[in-house]
Protein backbone atom coordinates (compact mmCIF):
# COMPACT_ATOMS: atom_id res chain seq x y z
CA UNK A 1 0.00 0.00 0.00
CA UNK A 2 1.22 3.25 -1.20
CA UNK A 3 2.17 5.98 1.74
CA UNK A 4 -0.09 8.91 2.36
CA UNK A 5 1.83 12.11 1.51
CA UNK A 6 1.03 13.75 4.76
CA UNK A 7 1.61 11.35 6.76
CA UNK A 8 5.48 10.59 5.09
CA UNK A 9 5.67 14.40 5.77
CA UNK A 10 4.70 13.63 9.35
CA UNK A 11 7.06 10.93 9.79
CA UNK A 12 9.94 13.52 7.73
CA UNK A 13 9.71 15.79 10.66
CA UNK A 14 9.48 13.01 13.12
CA UNK A 15 12.79 11.51 12.24
CA UNK A 16 14.74 14.80 11.88
CA UNK A 17 15.25 15.04 8.07
CA UNK A 18 16.21 18.15 6.51
CA UNK A 19 17.45 17.14 3.14
CA UNK A 20 15.66 14.63 0.50
CA UNK A 21 18.07 12.92 -2.10
CA UNK A 22 16.05 12.05 -5.38
CA UNK A 23 18.16 9.38 -6.86
CA UNK A 24 18.22 7.37 -10.22
CA UNK A 25 20.94 5.45 -11.62
CA UNK A 26 22.83 5.36 -14.86
CA UNK A 27 22.93 2.81 -17.02
CA UNK A 28 25.79 1.02 -14.90
CA UNK A 29 23.67 1.28 -11.89
CA UNK A 30 25.71 3.96 -10.35
CA UNK A 31 23.28 5.94 -8.30
CA UNK A 32 23.00 9.71 -9.17
CA UNK A 33 21.30 12.63 -6.99
CA UNK A 34 20.11 15.86 -6.31
CA UNK A 35 20.08 17.34 -2.54
CA UNK A 36 16.73 19.27 -1.55
CA UNK A 37 15.43 20.77 1.24
CA UNK A 38 12.38 18.26 3.15
CA UNK A 39 10.15 21.42 2.23
CA UNK A 40 10.08 20.53 -1.36
CA UNK A 41 8.36 17.05 -0.77
CA UNK A 42 5.52 18.22 -2.95
CA UNK A 43 7.42 19.52 -5.66
CA UNK A 44 9.69 16.67 -5.96
CA UNK A 45 6.44 14.15 -6.27
CA UNK A 46 4.80 16.48 -8.76
CA UNK A 47 7.34 17.75 -10.70
CA UNK A 48 10.62 16.25 -9.73
CA UNK A 49 13.89 17.40 -9.45
CA UNK A 50 15.62 18.15 -13.22
CA UNK A 51 18.87 16.59 -14.35
CA UNK A 52 20.58 17.37 -17.44
CA UNK A 53 20.41 13.61 -19.02
CA UNK A 54 23.57 14.25 -21.66
CA UNK A 55 25.66 14.73 -18.20
CA UNK A 56 25.27 11.05 -17.31
CA UNK A 57 25.96 7.15 -18.90
CA UNK A 58 23.16 5.53 -21.19
CA UNK A 59 20.64 7.98 -20.77
CA UNK A 60 19.44 8.78 -24.22
CA UNK A 61 20.21 12.42 -24.25
CA UNK A 62 22.46 14.76 -25.76
CA UNK A 63 23.12 18.42 -24.72
CA UNK A 64 19.86 19.59 -26.94
CA UNK A 65 17.43 17.47 -24.76
CA UNK A 66 14.63 18.32 -22.71
CA UNK A 67 15.05 17.99 -18.34
CA UNK A 68 14.52 14.91 -17.14
CA UNK A 69 12.40 15.29 -14.22
CA UNK A 70 13.05 12.65 -11.21
CA UNK A 71 9.99 12.12 -9.57
CA UNK A 72 10.37 10.44 -5.92
CA UNK A 73 8.76 7.39 -5.19
CA UNK A 74 7.09 7.94 -2.05
CA UNK A 75 7.16 4.58 -0.52
CA UNK A 76 10.97 4.29 -1.24
CA UNK A 77 11.52 6.59 1.52
CA UNK A 78 14.76 5.63 3.03
CA UNK A 79 16.57 7.95 5.82
CA UNK A 80 20.57 7.54 5.62
CA UNK A 81 21.41 5.59 9.31
CA UNK A 82 24.98 7.43 9.13
CA UNK A 83 23.72 10.80 8.24
CA UNK A 84 20.18 11.04 9.94
CA UNK A 85 19.09 14.40 8.99
CA UNK A 86 18.78 12.97 5.11
CA UNK A 87 16.76 10.68 3.58
CA UNK A 88 16.66 9.13 0.09
CA UNK A 89 13.71 8.65 -2.09
CA UNK A 90 14.86 6.19 -5.55
CA UNK A 91 12.81 8.18 -8.53
CA UNK A 92 11.37 7.41 -12.04
CA UNK A 93 12.58 9.77 -14.15
CA UNK A 94 9.70 11.77 -16.47
CA UNK A 95 10.48 14.00 -19.71
CA UNK A 96 8.01 16.48 -21.10
CA UNK A 97 5.40 15.08 -18.24
CA UNK A 98 5.97 10.90 -19.47
CA UNK A 99 7.23 8.28 -18.40
CA UNK A 100 11.11 8.33 -19.85
CA UNK A 101 11.98 4.54 -21.37
CA UNK A 102 15.24 5.04 -20.83
CA UNK A 103 15.10 5.31 -17.05
CA UNK A 104 16.17 1.73 -16.11
CA UNK A 105 13.88 1.90 -12.59
CA UNK A 106 11.10 2.60 -15.04
CA UNK A 107 11.51 -0.66 -17.56
CA UNK A 108 11.74 -2.85 -14.88
CA UNK A 109 8.59 -1.41 -13.72
CA UNK A 110 7.07 -1.84 -17.82
CA UNK A 111 8.57 -5.64 -17.31
CA UNK A 112 6.81 -6.34 -14.16
CA UNK A 113 3.75 -4.91 -15.01
CA UNK A 114 4.12 -7.42 -18.22
CA UNK A 115 4.56 -10.30 -15.81
CA UNK A 116 1.80 -9.25 -13.86
CA UNK A 117 -0.95 -8.74 -16.78
CA UNK A 118 -0.37 -11.29 -18.95
CA UNK A 119 0.41 -13.91 -16.44
CA UNK A 120 -0.89 -12.42 -13.15
CA UNK A 121 2.40 -13.14 -11.13
CA UNK A 122 5.53 -11.36 -9.15
CA UNK A 123 8.68 -11.54 -8.96
CA UNK A 124 10.47 -12.11 -6.11
CA UNK A 125 14.20 -11.76 -5.98
CA UNK A 126 16.98 -11.47 -3.02
CA UNK A 127 20.09 -11.08 -3.84
CA UNK A 128 24.19 -11.81 -1.95
CA UNK A 129 25.91 -8.37 -2.88
CA UNK A 130 29.47 -9.92 -2.25
CA UNK A 131 32.03 -6.88 -1.82
CA UNK A 132 35.74 -6.08 -0.83
CA UNK A 133 36.94 -3.96 1.52
CA UNK A 134 40.47 -2.73 -0.06
CA UNK A 135 43.29 0.21 0.04
CA UNK A 136 44.96 1.95 -2.40
CA UNK A 137 48.90 1.32 -1.54
CA UNK A 138 51.50 4.49 -2.70
CA UNK A 139 52.19 2.86 -6.13
CA UNK A 140 48.36 2.72 -6.87
CA UNK A 141 48.00 -0.81 -6.38
CA UNK A 142 45.13 -2.28 -4.17
CA UNK A 143 45.63 -4.40 -1.34
CA UNK A 144 42.85 -6.59 0.88
CA UNK A 145 42.03 -3.34 4.34
CA UNK A 146 43.82 -5.31 6.82
CA UNK A 147 44.82 -3.16 9.61
CA UNK A 148 45.90 -6.12 12.32
CA UNK A 149 47.49 -7.98 9.66
CA UNK A 150 45.25 -11.34 10.39
CA UNK A 151 43.15 -11.46 6.97
CA UNK A 152 45.89 -13.95 5.63
CA UNK A 153 44.52 -17.34 5.15
CA UNK A 154 44.62 -18.68 1.69
CA UNK A 155 41.25 -19.97 2.92
CA UNK A 156 39.85 -17.17 4.66
CA UNK A 157 36.01 -17.87 4.46
CA UNK A 158 33.70 -17.70 7.53
CA UNK A 159 37.34 -16.84 9.52
CA UNK A 160 36.85 -15.55 13.42
CA UNK A 161 40.07 -13.64 13.06
CA UNK A 162 40.06 -12.49 9.27
CA UNK A 163 36.30 -11.26 10.40
CA UNK A 164 37.50 -9.71 13.17
CA UNK A 165 38.82 -6.46 12.04
CA UNK A 166 35.87 -5.94 9.90
CA UNK A 167 33.37 -6.64 12.74
CA UNK A 168 32.98 -2.66 13.11
CA UNK A 169 31.90 -2.32 9.57
CA UNK A 170 30.08 -5.05 9.44
CA UNK A 171 28.01 -4.65 12.91
CA UNK A 172 27.24 -0.63 11.45
CA UNK A 173 25.94 -2.16 7.89
CA UNK A 174 23.64 -4.90 9.28
CA UNK A 175 22.31 -2.33 11.89
CA UNK A 176 21.56 -0.01 9.05
CA UNK A 177 20.20 -2.24 7.35
CA UNK A 178 17.80 -3.23 10.26
CA UNK A 179 16.95 -0.15 11.51
CA UNK A 180 15.45 0.26 7.41
CA UNK A 181 13.93 -3.12 7.92
CA UNK A 182 15.74 -5.39 5.40
CA UNK A 183 15.72 -8.12 7.62
CA UNK A 184 19.48 -8.97 7.64
CA UNK A 185 19.62 -12.89 9.13
CA UNK A 186 23.64 -12.93 8.11
CA UNK A 187 27.02 -11.88 7.61
CA UNK A 188 30.03 -13.37 7.00
CA UNK A 189 33.70 -13.49 5.30
CA UNK A 190 33.97 -14.77 2.19
CA UNK A 191 36.34 -16.95 0.32
CA UNK A 192 39.12 -14.08 -0.49
CA UNK A 193 40.76 -11.92 1.89
CA UNK A 194 38.80 -8.53 2.78
CA UNK A 195 35.77 -9.85 0.77
CA UNK A 196 32.12 -10.23 3.19
CA UNK A 197 28.61 -10.51 2.00
CA UNK A 198 25.57 -9.36 4.04
CA UNK A 199 22.35 -11.17 3.60
CA UNK A 200 19.01 -9.82 3.95
CA UNK A 201 15.43 -10.97 3.07
CA UNK A 202 14.43 -11.11 -0.19
CA UNK A 203 10.67 -9.17 -1.88
CA UNK A 204 9.46 -8.30 -5.05
CA UNK A 205 11.82 -7.78 -7.44
CA UNK A 206 11.83 -3.28 -7.67
CA UNK A 207 12.21 -3.11 -3.74
CA UNK A 208 15.16 -5.16 -4.32
CA UNK A 209 16.16 -3.17 -6.95
CA UNK A 210 15.93 -0.42 -4.88
CA UNK A 211 17.85 -1.79 -2.03
CA UNK A 212 20.55 -3.22 -3.88
CA UNK A 213 21.56 0.02 -5.19
CA UNK A 214 21.13 1.65 -1.69
CA UNK A 215 23.43 -0.74 -0.13
CA UNK A 216 26.35 0.19 -2.70
CA UNK A 217 25.78 3.80 -1.79
CA UNK A 218 25.98 2.71 1.82
CA UNK A 219 28.77 0.72 2.08
CA UNK A 220 30.78 3.50 0.18
CA UNK A 221 30.13 5.88 2.62
CA UNK A 222 30.56 3.60 5.89
CA UNK A 223 34.07 1.90 4.62
CA UNK A 224 35.42 5.60 4.65
CA UNK A 225 34.79 5.63 8.21
CA UNK A 226 37.08 2.72 8.72
CA UNK A 227 39.77 4.11 6.30
CA UNK A 228 38.17 1.64 3.66
CA UNK A 229 37.42 1.80 0.21
CA UNK A 230 34.25 -0.58 -0.50
CA UNK A 231 33.97 -2.31 -4.07
CA UNK A 232 31.76 -3.73 -5.45
CA UNK A 233 34.37 -4.69 -8.65
CA UNK A 234 33.90 -8.08 -9.80
CA UNK A 235 37.27 -9.34 -10.07
CA UNK A 236 39.52 -6.56 -7.94
CA UNK A 237 42.55 -9.17 -7.74
CA UNK A 238 43.80 -12.04 -10.05
CA UNK A 239 44.31 -14.46 -7.52
CA UNK A 240 41.73 -14.15 -5.45
CA UNK A 241 37.86 -15.44 -5.67
CA UNK A 242 35.68 -12.90 -7.80
CA UNK A 243 32.65 -10.51 -5.94
CA UNK A 244 28.88 -11.92 -7.47
CA UNK A 245 25.89 -10.98 -6.63
CA UNK A 246 23.82 -14.02 -6.56
CA UNK A 247 20.39 -13.67 -6.99
CA UNK A 248 17.48 -16.10 -5.25
CA UNK A 249 14.22 -16.07 -6.92
CA UNK A 250 10.43 -17.88 -7.69
CA UNK A 251 7.39 -16.17 -9.42
CA UNK A 252 4.28 -15.80 -7.06
CA UNK A 253 0.71 -15.14 -7.51
CA UNK A 254 -0.11 -11.36 -7.39
CA UNK A 255 -3.36 -11.66 -5.45
CA UNK A 256 -2.46 -14.68 -2.89
CA UNK A 257 1.45 -14.45 -2.93
CA UNK A 258 1.94 -18.07 -3.33
CA UNK A 259 5.12 -19.56 -4.96
CA UNK A 260 4.03 -21.11 -7.92
CA UNK A 261 7.71 -22.79 -8.80
CA UNK A 262 6.94 -25.28 -6.11
CA UNK A 263 5.60 -28.45 -6.81
CA UNK A 264 5.99 -31.46 -4.09
CA UNK A 265 5.35 -33.66 -6.80
CA UNK A 266 7.64 -33.33 -9.29
CA UNK A 267 9.27 -36.61 -10.59
CA UNK A 268 12.50 -34.64 -10.62
CA UNK A 269 12.77 -34.36 -6.86
CA UNK A 270 13.64 -31.28 -6.84
CA UNK A 271 10.05 -29.84 -5.84
CA UNK A 272 9.91 -27.48 -8.71
CA UNK A 273 6.83 -27.00 -11.03
CA UNK A 274 6.23 -27.08 -14.53
CA UNK A 275 6.11 -23.46 -15.13
CA UNK A 276 9.41 -23.25 -13.27
CA UNK A 277 11.44 -25.50 -15.65
CA UNK A 278 9.88 -23.87 -18.29
CA UNK A 279 11.44 -20.61 -16.71
CA UNK A 280 14.51 -21.83 -16.19
CA UNK A 281 14.96 -23.18 -19.75
CA UNK A 282 13.85 -19.69 -20.93
CA UNK A 283 16.86 -18.10 -18.81
CA UNK A 284 18.95 -21.16 -19.87
CA UNK A 285 18.18 -20.42 -23.75
CA UNK A 286 19.01 -16.57 -23.31
CA UNK A 287 21.70 -17.43 -20.44
CA UNK A 288 24.66 -15.82 -23.45
CA UNK A 289 22.54 -12.70 -24.08
CA UNK A 290 21.71 -12.46 -20.12
CA UNK A 291 25.22 -12.40 -19.45
CA UNK A 292 25.98 -8.95 -21.42
CA UNK A 293 23.68 -7.89 -18.36
CA UNK A 294 24.37 -9.49 -15.64
CA UNK A 295 27.85 -9.24 -16.31
CA UNK A 296 28.30 -5.75 -17.63
CA UNK A 297 31.93 -4.78 -17.45
CA UNK A 298 35.32 -6.34 -19.24
CA UNK A 299 36.48 -6.94 -15.85
CA UNK A 300 33.53 -9.19 -14.97
CA UNK A 301 34.85 -11.88 -17.62
CA UNK A 302 37.72 -12.40 -15.49
CA UNK A 303 35.27 -13.93 -12.67
CA UNK A 304 33.95 -16.24 -15.12
CA UNK A 305 36.79 -18.83 -16.44
CA UNK A 306 36.68 -21.67 -18.17
CA UNK A 307 39.08 -24.51 -17.73
CA UNK A 308 42.36 -24.16 -15.34
CA UNK A 309 41.21 -20.65 -14.26
CA UNK A 310 38.89 -22.27 -11.62
CA UNK A 311 41.53 -22.73 -9.66
CA UNK A 312 43.24 -19.86 -10.41
CA UNK A 313 41.85 -18.43 -6.44
CA UNK A 314 44.44 -18.84 -3.67
CA UNK A 315 41.39 -20.55 -1.91
CA UNK A 316 41.22 -23.45 -4.45
CA UNK A 317 38.12 -22.12 -6.51
CA UNK A 318 35.99 -19.21 -7.89
CA UNK A 319 32.68 -20.73 -7.32
CA UNK A 320 31.21 -19.10 -10.24
CA UNK A 321 29.80 -21.38 -12.81
CA UNK A 322 30.97 -20.27 -16.08
CA UNK A 323 28.83 -23.75 -17.89
CA UNK A 324 24.97 -22.62 -18.79
CA UNK A 325 23.50 -26.07 -16.58
CA UNK A 326 20.91 -26.62 -13.84
CA UNK A 327 21.37 -29.03 -11.21
CA UNK A 328 20.17 -29.96 -7.89
CA UNK A 329 21.57 -28.08 -4.48
CA UNK A 330 25.20 -27.80 -6.08
CA UNK A 331 27.23 -24.98 -6.00
CA UNK A 332 28.93 -26.03 -9.54
CA UNK A 333 25.52 -24.96 -11.57
CA UNK A 334 24.58 -22.06 -12.42
CA UNK A 335 20.93 -22.76 -11.91
CA UNK A 336 21.48 -24.20 -8.59
CA UNK A 337 17.97 -25.62 -7.03
CA UNK A 338 18.38 -24.61 -3.19
CA UNK A 339 14.57 -26.29 -2.45
CA UNK A 340 10.98 -26.69 -3.83
CA UNK A 341 10.46 -23.30 -5.26
CA UNK A 342 13.93 -21.94 -4.62
CA UNK A 343 16.16 -20.95 -7.28
CA UNK A 344 20.23 -19.71 -7.20
CA UNK A 345 21.74 -18.10 -10.37
CA UNK A 346 25.61 -17.73 -9.15
CA UNK A 347 26.46 -16.39 -12.45
CA UNK A 348 25.63 -12.46 -11.77
CA UNK A 349 28.00 -9.84 -10.77
CA UNK A 350 28.39 -7.47 -8.36
CA UNK A 351 28.93 -5.04 -11.07
CA UNK A 352 25.63 -5.44 -12.09
CA UNK A 353 22.75 -2.96 -12.68
CA UNK A 354 19.93 -4.61 -10.69
CA UNK A 355 17.31 -3.09 -12.69
CA UNK A 356 18.36 -4.02 -16.07
CA UNK A 357 19.39 -7.47 -14.94
CA UNK A 358 15.91 -8.08 -13.51
CA UNK A 359 13.97 -6.63 -16.73
CA UNK A 360 16.15 -8.83 -18.87
CA UNK A 361 15.94 -12.13 -16.58
CA UNK A 362 12.25 -11.99 -16.12
CA UNK A 363 11.45 -12.00 -19.91
CA UNK A 364 13.89 -14.44 -20.87
CA UNK A 365 11.60 -16.89 -18.18
CA UNK A 366 8.62 -15.51 -19.36
CA UNK A 367 9.48 -16.64 -23.30
CA UNK A 368 10.29 -19.96 -21.80
CA UNK A 369 6.64 -20.27 -20.17
CA UNK A 370 5.57 -18.86 -22.98
CA UNK A 371 6.58 -20.98 -25.33
CA UNK A 372 6.46 -24.56 -22.61
CA UNK A 373 10.56 -24.72 -23.28
CA UNK A 374 12.18 -27.72 -22.19
CA UNK A 375 14.50 -28.15 -19.62
CA UNK A 376 16.27 -31.45 -20.17
CA UNK A 377 17.93 -33.54 -17.96
CA UNK A 378 19.97 -31.78 -14.40
CA UNK A 379 23.52 -32.20 -14.45
CA UNK A 380 24.66 -33.81 -11.31
CA UNK A 381 28.19 -33.99 -9.89
CA UNK A 382 31.13 -31.81 -9.39
CA UNK A 383 31.49 -29.77 -12.74
CA UNK A 384 34.68 -28.06 -11.50
CA UNK A 385 36.07 -31.92 -11.65
CA UNK A 386 35.10 -32.30 -15.03
CA UNK A 387 37.69 -31.48 -18.15
CA UNK A 388 36.45 -29.48 -20.38
CA UNK A 389 35.71 -32.30 -23.04
CA UNK A 390 33.71 -33.86 -20.70
CA UNK A 391 31.73 -31.64 -20.38
CA UNK A 392 30.86 -30.54 -23.59
CA UNK A 393 29.83 -34.31 -24.14
CA UNK A 394 27.23 -33.92 -21.84
CA UNK A 395 25.77 -31.15 -24.48
CA UNK A 396 26.76 -28.29 -22.02
CA UNK A 397 28.07 -25.14 -23.19
CA UNK A 398 29.56 -22.13 -21.64
CA UNK A 399 28.46 -18.96 -20.77
CA UNK A 400 30.73 -15.98 -22.70
CA UNK A 401 34.18 -15.51 -22.14
CA UNK A 402 34.47 -12.02 -22.72
CA UNK A 403 32.53 -8.84 -22.89
CA UNK A 404 32.62 -8.57 -26.61
CA UNK A 405 31.04 -12.38 -27.40
CA UNK A 406 28.55 -11.45 -24.83
CA UNK A 407 27.43 -8.21 -26.86
CA UNK A 408 27.65 -10.21 -29.45
CA UNK A 409 25.10 -12.66 -28.41
CA UNK A 410 22.75 -9.33 -26.61
CA UNK A 411 22.98 -8.30 -30.24
CA UNK A 412 21.62 -11.77 -31.77
CA UNK A 413 18.73 -11.71 -28.88
CA UNK A 414 15.77 -9.82 -29.97
CA UNK A 415 13.82 -10.68 -26.39
CA UNK A 416 16.74 -9.92 -24.12
CA UNK A 417 16.96 -6.57 -26.37
CA UNK A 418 13.42 -6.03 -26.05
CA UNK A 419 13.38 -6.67 -22.31
CA UNK A 420 15.49 -3.53 -22.29
CA UNK A 421 13.75 -1.32 -24.36
CA UNK A 422 15.51 1.29 -26.00
CA UNK A 423 17.99 1.16 -23.35
CA UNK A 424 19.22 -2.13 -25.66
CA UNK A 425 20.80 0.29 -27.79
CA UNK A 426 22.41 3.04 -25.14
CA UNK A 427 23.65 -0.35 -23.33
CA UNK A 428 25.11 -1.62 -26.39
CA UNK A 429 27.28 1.55 -27.68
CA UNK A 430 28.33 2.20 -24.06
CA UNK A 431 29.18 -1.45 -24.05
CA UNK A 432 31.07 -1.25 -26.86
CA UNK A 433 33.31 1.48 -26.53
CA UNK A 434 34.33 0.43 -23.22
CA UNK A 435 35.30 -3.40 -24.72
CA UNK A 436 37.40 -1.10 -27.11
CA UNK A 437 39.18 0.36 -24.85
CA UNK A 438 39.65 -2.21 -22.59
CA UNK A 439 41.09 -4.25 -25.60
CA UNK A 440 43.95 -1.57 -26.74
CA UNK A 441 45.65 -1.31 -23.32
CA UNK A 442 48.68 -3.16 -23.32
CA UNK A 443 49.19 -5.32 -19.49
CA UNK A 444 52.14 -5.52 -17.68
CA UNK A 445 51.65 -9.75 -18.11
CA UNK A 446 51.66 -8.94 -22.40
CA UNK A 447 55.13 -6.98 -21.63
CA UNK A 448 56.32 -9.76 -19.47
CA UNK A 449 55.15 -12.66 -21.84
CA UNK A 450 56.11 -10.92 -25.33
CA UNK A 451 58.41 -8.32 -24.98
CA UNK A 452 62.13 -10.88 -25.48
CA UNK A 453 60.20 -14.01 -26.43
CA UNK A 454 60.92 -13.54 -30.32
Amino acid sequence: MSIDRDTLRSQIAEDGVQFLLAQFVDIHGSAKVKMCPAETLDALTEDGAGFAGAAVWGLGQGPHSHDMMARIDLDTYTPLPWQPNTARFASDIFVDEKPYAYCARTNLKRVLGSLKNKLGLIANIGIEPEHFLVVKKPDGTLAPWDPANVDTLAKPCYDFKGISSAMGYLQDITTYCNQLGWGVYQTDHEDANGQYEVNFNYTEALTTADRYTFFKMMTSQVAQKYGAIATHMAKPFADRTGSGAHIHYHLASADTGENVFTDHEDSRGFGMSKMAYHFLAGVLKHAPALCAITSPTANCYKRLQVGPGLFSAKSGFTWTPAFISYGDNNRTQMLRICGPGHVEDRTVSAAVNPYLAFAAYIAAGMDGIANELSIGDPNLGNLYAMSREEIYKRGLTTLPQSLKEALTALEQDPVIAESLGPIAGEFLRVKWREWNEYHRQISRWETEQYLTLF
